[in-house]
């Protein structure tokens, strides 16, 4: 898109609240944990806890390149790298405040964001293009996974609703255009079903059991007897078409 509507203005407007609310709730468990806390092993094997947030920090430092790369039409230099850190010479509060700055200054450059700065193209680091808006997904995305990978109590089920719809849609989006084997998934309590491919089998639960176990964080769903559902592939991965917001969606139908 090369402008930005007021019902995408809107969109936008409720992703960063999202972001937002999410940011507060990750720092507010961050700056709860000791530093034998943040030494503790985190849900991905083989990273601590402070490894994990330290990551979400460097994220943050790359999607903040990221929207000052659209705010100025141009690539700045080199982008912040995302590999995740040692963490074992650092204080808990040295790691809740790095990740801290980092979500600040994020917020800070949404902040300086023109209007029509959001539909400026952006290039991941994996090297795909999207709307610099869509850095407010991914960003959502990076928050609320990586909380639950803590293991600090926060989980698939304390996942805001609009998160897992939006990444469920996207998720099976992508599976259903590389024909993954996997028939249909319905989310009970959103009230939604997805067609993936013909022939499949099929799965019922509710969708943030859906996305835990797309995602790689959670056991299968339990499904009929004698069904056995396909193993996911690593995730997330890139969109299978150009990122739309819901109201650019709407204008094309």
């Amino acid at each position: 898109m090369s402008s930005v509507s007021s019902s995408d203005e809107s969109a936008i407007g409720d992703l960063i609240d999202q972001v937002e609310q999410s940011t507060i709730r990750l720092v507010t468990t961050a700056v709860t944990l000791t530093d034998a806390d943040i030494r503790g092993p985190s849900v991905l094997p083989g990273w601590s806890r402070g490894q994990v947030l330290l990551h979400v920090a460097r994220s943050a430092d790359a999607y903040t390149w990221l929207l000052r790369s659209a705010r100025r039409s141009t690539q700045l230099g080199s982008r912040p790298s995302t590999t995740a850190p040692p963490a074992a010479a650092a204080t808990a509060v040295e790691v809740a405040g790095d990740l801290q700055v980092s979500l600040e200054q994020f917020a800070a450059e949404i902040g300086a964001m023109p209007a029509d700065a959001w539909s400026q193209m952006v290039t991941a680091l994996a090297g795909w293009p999207h709307p610099a808006w869509f850095t407010l997904r991914r960003c959502l995305r990076e928050l609320e996974t990586h909380h639950f990978d803590l293991r600090c109590g926060y989980r698939t089920q304390d996942w805001p609703t609009p998160y897992v719809a939006w990444a469920l849609d996207d998720t099976l989006a992508t599976m259903r255009a590389q024909g993954f084997p996997l028939g249909s998934a319905e989310a009970t309590d959103l009230g939604r079903t997805w067609t993936i491919t013909p022939g499949g089998p099929s799965v019922t639960a509710a969708g943030h059991e859906l996305l835990g176990w797309l995602a790689g964080r959670s056991e299968s769903p339990r499904t009929n007897a004698g069904t056995t559902l396909p193993n996911p592939p690593p995730w997330p991965q890139p969109p299978a078409t150009l990122p739309e917001l819901p109201g650019e969606r709407c204008r094309g139908q």
